[in-house]
């Protein structure tokens, strides 16, 4: 019997294992279950990914795209790229040009602050689920060595989006502020402020 075409079923194997870290936790991830969720023949999760590493590293490569869309679809960051002055030969100074969308430059850091405030709440109001399992998948990096560039990728893109907005190190910085809210949030079951947020990226952006 000739095998059936399935160009998407690495794709599917890949958001079923997602599905069963977010139901099981990291500890419930292996082939057969990642078969039975995706309703494929075990031999299928092996061929495409030989080890639970490589079955990891696919799903978190997966949840950052995700999370690294949703910062490229904010109008704030989807505004034209910073332009130098043609009178000065200089760029913009980060966080004192216009506003976002203007293409004048930079936003301000009053609208990056508000901006990264909104995408928390975003992230984190509502159901949690999506956001609970990117950390769990890269918090997986702390003991699976070969998820940590994967978890690392995450940082380089938002730090890359953010860089357009301010410097590459308070950028960074705005980055480990986001996780640092994000999981206090997650492992108290508080409820997100982000008047609060909002003060806290502000200070930061000085």
């Amino acid at each position: 019997m000739a095998r059936r075409y399935d160009p998407d079923r690495r794709r599917r194997i890949i958001d079923a294992a997602i599905r069963v870290v977010g139901e099981r936790g990291i500890a419930g991830l292996s082939h057969r279950s990642v078969a039975a969720e995706a309703d494929v023949p075990l031999g299928s999760t092996t061929y495409h990914f030989a080890t639970l590493d490589d079955l990891l590293v696919a799903a978190l490569r997966q949840a950052n795209e995700g999370f690294a869309q949703s910062i490229k679809d904010s109008p704030l960051f989807a505004a034209p790229a910073p332009e130098a002055d043609p009178g000065s030969g200089a760029a913009a100074e980060p966080g004192r040009g216009a506003g976002p969308g203007s293409g004048a430059g930079p936003a301000t850091s009053a609208a990056l602050a508000d901006e990264l405030s909104r995408l928390l709440e975003v992230w984190l109001s509502g159901d949690r689920t999506l956001i609970e399992l990117d950390y769990d998948l890269y918090l997986a990096a702390l003991r699976r060595e070969a998820v940590r560039p994967i978890a690392a990728e995450w940082v380089d893109q938002a730090t890359t989006l953010l860089a357009t907005h301010t410097d590459p190190a308070t950028a960074r910085a705005l980055i480990a502020l986001i996780d640092g809210i994000c999981l206090q949030v997650l492992l108290t079951g508080g409820t997100y402020d982000r008047a609060y947020a909002r003060e806290m990226f502000t200070r930061l952006l000085g």
